[in-house]
């Protein structure tokens, strides 16, 4: 029995009753087994659950993709990745080639400019603000990092196109952005003290543009340096799997969505499970002060029941397309088995503490939000329910089944928070909330974490 000798103390310390209480679990046999288990292999090996590894097979009734997985390495662009990779399936078709991948670096870079532009706005427009309220602290310490959301990744496709990979590979920057992504914030923390100031000094709106330009110029200059200068028109010619040789001479980002994608984004709309009983289904949401694209798509989610998210899903994978979703990926995963299985890891049984929660728990104490974007590529259903779904990653392709993961219907109640789906597809209590004016949540509220 553990044994501590201890000084007398407040109201509220630790004591020596308090210790002698909470030691009597040294005399369970269990602590043992589970304390020679952990301090072995670790936790999670420790508590997986053996019987969920062996009883969710990869297999699915529907799949879609015959394709190879992407890597985002050392960055946090899933969400470029996921919307990509769900732009390429149609566009893999249009040129008749199976293997194709777009630039990510080049989404990244107008994400990054487009974003500081957004952020130097917002710190004009609220220079009135306490420089210590929470939402100035929020945004001085949210600034520049690489994480997204669906609608800003629209919005970056809709002004800026798209190109093959080729046009504008990846550097070392791109792969590896936390360097980048620090120098970022350094100059636009310095910066927007400083436009502050101005604002607050009665400076002209001609000065404060001037002198917004004149950041975005710097910005400029560090993202060419890391990834390169993206191009506003490319080369394109390519060979078909068929052998055929195709050219479309110079075009523009732009024109290559036209000609090569087509796809409609504006016909999308982000679903959400927000778990909260204070925001009722069906209803719009949006968060304050987040974006990317100054003037470009707002962020709008409907709050939907979660088997009507499952449903829609469901529908457009069998109906041949993918679907892009948001998940937290730090609970009930395995990496290397590429499993995503509700209860994977019995930790409450290895600890023999309950640990059990709610997903509306999780969310209100700050336990779970979205933190990875992914692509559904698969559902197998069975009686007509989904009870398996097959998922593309942008983690390379050693995890998994060649990096695509499987992950069960429990997993998906738990842990996914957002799926993509055509407007058209909406139930009709669902189309109404895609025109309404939406229910604003603060800038900080856990629905704006970004994957």
């Amino acid at each position: 029995m553990t044994t501590l000798t201890t000084t007398p103390t407040s109201a509220g310390a630790i004591d020596q009753d308090l210790l002698a209480k909470v030691a009597e679990s040294d005399l369970d046999p269990s602590l043992r087994l589970a304390l020679n288990a952990v301090t072995r292999s670790g936790i999670d090996e420790s508590a997986l659950d053996r019987t969920k590894v062996v009883g969710t097979p990869a297999v699915v009734s529907n799949r879609l993709d015959n394709w190879t997985v992407t890597a985002q390495k050392r960055s946090g662009r899933c969400w470029l990745f996921s919307s990509l990779n769900l732009l390429r399936a149609t566009t893999r078709k249009n040129l008749g080639v199976k293997d194709f991948e777009f630039s990510q670096n080049y989404a990244m870079f107008w994400d990054k400019f487009e974003r500081a532009n957004f952020f130097l706005n917002d710190i004009i427009a609220t220079a009135s603000e306490p420089l210590d309220s929470r939402l100035i602290q929020f945004l001085l310490r949210e600034i520049e990092g690489d994480g997204g959301q669906w609608d800003m990744a629209v919005s970056v496709y809709q002004k800026h196109g798209v190109i093959p990979k080729q046009a504008m590979p990846e550097t070392q920057p791109s792969s590896n952005t936390h360097r980048m992504d620090t120098q970022l914030q350094t100059l636009l923390r310095r910066r927007a003290l400083d436009l502050r100031d101005l604002a607050t000094s009665g400076a002209s709106a001609e000065d404060l543009i001037a002198a917004r330009e004149g950041v975005l110029s710097d910005v400029w200059r560090i993202l060419v340096i890391s990834l390169g200068n993206p191009p506003s028109s490319f080369e394109f010619e390519w060979q078909d799997d068929e052998g055929v040789f195709h050219t479309d001479g110079t075009i523009t980002p732009n024109e290559f969505y036209d000609r090569h994608v087509g796809i409609d984004l504006s016909g999308y709309v982000c679903l959400v499970d927000d778990p909260r009983t204070e925001h009722p289904k069906g209803r719009a949401l949006t968060v304050e002060h987040l974006g990317n694209v100054v003037g470009g798509r707002e962020i709008r989610y409907i709050n939907a029941p979660m088997q009507v998210m499952k449903k829609l899903a469901a529908d457009s994978i069998v109906a041949g397309e993918p679907v892009w979703f948001g998940a937290d990926v730090s609970h009930q995963s395995d990496r290397d088995s590429g499993l995503l299985v509700g209860d994977l890891h019995d930790y409450s049984g290895l600890f023999g503490v309950d640990l059990s929660t709610t997903k509306e728990e999780r969310v209100v104490s700050g336990e779970s939000a979205m933190n990875h974007a992914m692509l559904f590529t698969g559902v197998d259903i069975a009686e007509g329910q989904p009870r398996r779904w097959r998922v593309e990653n942008s983690w390379g392709e050693e995890p998994g089944d060649k990096g695509f993961f499987t992950m069960d219907d429990d997993w998906f109640s738990n842990y996914v928070f957002e799926v993509v789906v055509k407007v058209d597809s909406l139930p009709e209590d669902l189309k109404a909330a895609v025109a309404e004016e939406p229910m604003a949540l603060p800038a900080w509220d856990p629905m704006g974490t970004l994957a």
